[in-house]
C-alpha cells in the first residue's frame, strides 16, 4: 500500500481546517520557495486536489497516483490554471462552485515603465524579480481585504505573463465570497521584512517548497531560454547566478517559519 503523498496529506489538512473555520472567514495559504523550486506547479496541484475533495463532500483518504519528478515550467501550469479561473462565473461549466482559488504573486511585479523611473533603471530591470521590484504594499492590501470577514465584495488580483506581456494585468483574477480557501504562491508571500511581513502574518498556513540550489539553477537556465527571458543559455546562466539564486537565498534567510516544508524532488501527479 502507498502512504498518502505530502500533497494529499496537506490537501486533506486544509479541507479539515476549513471545516473548523466559521463562515465567511477564509483560510489563507501561502506557498513559497526559491525560484524554480516548483512552487507554482505544486500550488496548482494543491488547489485542484482540495477542490476535488470538497466536490466529493468528503475528506476521506484517496489513492495517490504514480509519483513523478517535479520537472516542469511551473509558470505554464499557473497560466493554464488562471486562464480557467476567468470562467469561474459561468455556472454552465460546473454546477458546484469551487471553494479554493489560486493567486500568483507575480501579478504584483512593478510594470517596466515604473522601473524606468527608478534612480538606476538598468539595475532595476536587471534585478527584476527581487523584492523591491514588486508592489509589496499592494500585495499586503490584497491580503488584508481577504482577511476581512466583513468584506462581502469581490476582491480582485492582478496576473502576470512572463512570456508574452511581461507586465501585470490589473484585476485579472476575481475572488468571490464563495472562495473560502485562497492559495497565494510566490517568492515573497511570507517574507518577514516590511512591507511583506504584514501579509505573511495574516496567512493561516505557510508552505515552503524545498529544492537543491544546483537543481533549481538547472531548471532556471532551461526556463529562461524557453520563455525568452534570456536570449541564450549563457545569458540565462548569468540571470540565474546574479538574480534568481541570490533572491532565493535572501528568501530563506528572511522568511517567517513555514508551517509545512515540502520536498520538491518528488510530487504526486493527480489526473
Amino acid at each position: 500500500d502507498k502512504t498518502p503523498s505530502e500533497l494529499e496529506e496537506l490537501a486533506q489538512h486544509l479541507v479539515q481546517k476549513l471545516q473548523r473555520t466559521p463562515a465567511p472567514q477564509r483560510l489563507l495559504v501561502g506557498v513559497a520557495g526559491i525560484p524554480a523550486s516548483g512552487k507554482s506547479t505544486f500550488a496548482v496541484l494543491l488547489t485542484e486536489r482540495v477542490n476535488a475533495i470538497l466536490r466529493q463532500g468528503s475528506s476521506g483518504p484517496s489513492v495517490p497516483q504514480e509519483s513523478s519528478v517535479l520537472e516542469s515550467n511551473g509558470e505554464s501550469h499557473l497560466k493554464g490554471y488562471l486562464n480557467g479561473v476567468t470562467d469561474e462565473g459561468d455556472s454552465s461549466k460546473d454546477t458546484i462552485q469551487d471553494q479554493t482559488i489560486l493567486v500568483g504573486l507575480d501579478g504584483w511585479h512593478l510594470p517596466r515603465a515604473q522601473l524606468d523611473l527608478f534612480p538606476d533603471p538598468k539595475t532595476a530591470h536587471d534585478r527584476r524579480g527581487i523584492h523591491w521590484t514588486f508592489d509589496g504594499e499592494g500585495y499586503v492590501t490584497f491580503v488584508k481585504k481577504l482577511r476581512d470577514a466583513s468584506n462581502t465584495l469581490v476582491v480582485t488580483a492582478p496576473s502576470f505573463d512572463h512570456a508574452l506581456l511581461k507586465d501585470p494585468t490589473p484585476d485579472a483574477v476575481s475572488i468571490y465570497p464563495h472562495h473560502r480557501i485562497v492559495i497565494i504562491e510566490g517568492l515573497y508571500v511570507f517574507l518577514a521584512i516590511p512591507p511583506w511581513s504584514e501579509g505573511g502574518m495574516l496567512l493561516d498556513e505557510r508552505i515552503f517548497i524545498e529544492v537543491d540550489v544546483a537543481e533549481a539553477k538547472r531548471r532556471l537556465v532551461k526556463r529562461h531560454v524557453v520563455t525568452g527571458v534570456a536570449k541564450d543559455a549563457k545569458e540565462a546562466e548569468w540571470r540565474a547566478d546574479e538574480n534568481d539564486i541570490p533572491n532565493g537565498l535572501f528568501i530563506i534567510s528572511n522568511m517567517f517559519e513555514p508551517t509545512w516544508t515540502i520536498q520538491s524532488k518528488e510530487i504526486v501527479t493527480l489526473k
